[in-house]
């Protein structure tokens, strides 16, 4: 029995994917993987997901070259969550942080960023328009 049969996709056939920085455990993301997309992260050994938004599958890094190159694939006790942990090269963030979880809130609501930038968004898919 494969691992892939222990998994609960929902409805639409997708389970979410935790992505966490093998080097010191900060999340860096979350996406949507389908069987399809997490039998290719699994042969290539590079994250693949599948875009709710625009009804298509995407590598990690296709645009930017950020790639996360997998390092080990785990999931929960109930199989309808995937941890994936990862080399990151680059920002994980389109915004182009390190993690896309790079805003806390703090005391009364107020938001704070709370990591550095690494790269504008046109620095690293070029000027738009």
């Amino acid at each position: 029995m494969s691992f892939l049969d222990h998994l609960k996709f929902n409805a639409d056939g997708l389970i979410p994917a935790i992505v966490q920085d093998q080097s010191n455990g900060r999340v860096l993301m979350m996406a949507w993987m389908n069987r399809s997309s997490l039998e290719k992260t699994l042969e290539t050994g590079l994250t693949h997901f599948w875009s709710r938004s625009r009804q298509k599958y995407w590598m990690k890094g296709e645009s930017s070259g950020h790639v996360q190159r997998v390092r080990d694939v785990a999931f929960d006790c109930d199989g309808d969550t995937l941890l994936i942990q990862v080399e990151q090269v680059g920002a994980a963030c389109h915004e182009g942080y390190r993690s896309c979880f790079f805003r806390s809130v703090r005391d009364a609501g107020t938001v704070e960023v709370v990591e550095s930038q690494l790269e504008t968004p046109e620095q690293i898919y070029g000027k738009k328009g």
